[in-house]
């Protein structure tokens, strides 16, 4: 029997929990253009910087079972470019030991339960078109594609 996952808001103190979590989200196949530590680090900025704001509109989540950190949730509201308030994941990471544990589903209930207590009908994430495992996930979870972004990189 696995034990509960228990989820609660980040603290300062959470800090090297979210870097190491942060790292997660670079383990696919990257587009050449995209380097690891910027996306890490980018997402570790924002995760920090929304701690420090302590807003109730853009929140950072632990996931923790047995007393350790074993994933993170940044949430935060948001105006799409149609002018729609909506929710948005802007992370949603798991340690590589709690991979397929539950922890990513309890992550993205409390997401959904977040965006329900605000008003939101509408739930957005991003993915990269690499990340297969994650878009699997995702997919399972109820989500659907809506705007692909294209890129080139021009030189």
């Amino acid at each position: 029997m696995t034990s509960p996952i228990m989820i609660r808001l980040a603290t300062l103190q959470d800090e090297g929990t979210l870097t190491a979590l942060a790292w997660r989200l670079t383990v696919f196949p990257l587009p050449a253009w995209r380097k690891p530590e910027h996306i890490a680090d980018a997402d570790h900025r924002e995760m920090m910087a929304a701690i420090r704001a302590g807003s109730a509109t853009s929140e950072v989540f632990i996931a923790e079972r047995n007393g350790s950190a074993v994933g993170c949730l940044h949430i935060l509201e948001d105006v799409d470019f149609f002018g729609a308030r909506h929710a948005h994941i802007s992370v949603v990471a798991t340690s590589a030991d709690a991979e397929g544990s539950g922890v990513g589903r309890a992550l993205m209930a409390h997401a959904e339960t977040w965006a329900r207590q605000r008003g939101h009908t509408l739930l957005t994430l991003n993915v990269f078109a690499a990340n297969d495992r994650a878009r699997r996930f995702y997919d399972r979870a109820g989500y659907a594609p809506e705007i692909m972004k294209y890129v080139k990189q021009v030189r």
